[in-house]
C-alpha cells in the first residue's frame, strides 16, 4: 500500500463513498459532456432524445463499466462485495440496453446497434477481454469518438463530417485524459516513493502529482463548460 488514495476523487471507507468513488464522477462528467456536444452539432435539439442518451451512458459507462473495472481488478480498492459489483455492472449496461430497445422503437432501428456497440466496448474495456482495446487508442475511441458519434446520430439520425471531425478531436482529448492518468495511478497505486530532480528543485511524490492531475481536473471543467456553452446556443435559435 502507498498510503494514498487510489484516485484523486476517491472516497472510500465507507459504503456511500465507495459507491460514489465507483461512478468516477470526474470522468464520467467528462465523457458525458461528448455525448452532448455531439447532440449540440445538430440544427435542432430533441430534449428527450438528448435526456435518453445520456442516462444510457450514465448507466452503460458511470455505472456498467466501472463496476466491472472495480470487479476485474480491484483498481479502486472499494469494500463492494463482488456480487454487489456484478449487480451494478451487468445491471448498468443492461439498463443502457433497454434504453437503447426504446430508442429503437421511438427513433429507428439502427439504435439497436449503436447499443448492442455501445454495450459492447464498455464490457470489452472493462474486462479487458481484448489488449488492443484495453489500450490508449482504445480508450479514446470508446469514451471520445463514440458518445460525440452516437450523441449525434441520436439527434440527426445520421453522421456527417463535421461531427467526425469533432469525434476526431473528442478522441485526441481523451488520449491526453490516459497519458496524463496512467502515471498518476502508478504513483498513487504502486509506487511507495517519488521524487524528482528538476535544477534546484526537488519534486516530491505530491508535486509529482499535480503535474498530471491539475491538468485532470481542468480538463473535465473545461468539457463540461464547453458542452453546456454549446448547448445554450440552442436556446437563442
Amino acid at each position: 500500500m502507498t498510503g494514498l488514495r487510489p484516485a484523486f476523487y476517491a472516497r472510500t471507507g465507507t459504503r456511500l463513498g465507495d459507491l460514489l468513488t465507483l461512478l468516477h464522477l470526474p470522468y464520467t462528467m467528462w465523457h458525458l459532456s461528448y455525448v452532448a456536444i455531439g447532440a449540440a452539432m445538430a440544427p435542432r435539439i430533441d430534449g428527450l432524445r438528448l435526456a435518453g442518451t445520456l442516462l444510457a451512458f450514465a448507466f452503460g459507462l458511470g455505472v456498467g463499466a466501472h463496476a466491472l473495472d472495480e470487479l476485474h481488478d480491484r483498481p479502486l480498492s472499494t469494500g463492494l462485495s463482488p456480487q454487489t459489483l456484478r449487480i451494478l455492472g451487468w445491471g448498468g449496461l443492461g439498463v443502457a440496453g433497454v434504453l437503447a430497445i426504446a430508442a429503437s422503437l421511438v427513433i429507428s432501428p439502427v439504435a439497436l446497434a449503436w447499443g448492442a456497440g455501445g454495450v459492447l466496448l464498455a464490457a470489452a474495456y472493462a474486462l479487458e477481454w481484448s489488449h488492443r482495446l484495453h489500450s490508449t487508442m482504445g480508450f479514446a475511441v470508446a469514451w471520445g469518438a463514440f458518445p460525440v458519434l452516437v450523441g449525434y446520430w441520436a439527434q440527426t439520425e445520421s453522421l456527417s463530417p463535421a461531427v467526425v471531425v469533432v469525434a476526431a478531436a473528442a478522441t485526441v482529448f481523451s488520449m491526453s485524459q490516459r497519458v496524463l492518468s496512467t502515471p498518476a495511478r502508478r504513483v498513487r497505486r504502486v509506487v511507495m516513493d517519488a521524487t524528482a530532480e528538476v535544477g534546484e528543485d526537488r519534486w516530491d511524490r505530491s508535486t509529482l502529482l499535480a503535474t498530471w492531475e491539475r491538468p485532470l481536473r481542468l480538463l473535465v471543467l473545461a468539457h463540461v463548460l464547453l458542452a453546456i456553452g454549446l448547448l445554450l446556443t440552442h436556446l437563442s435559435i
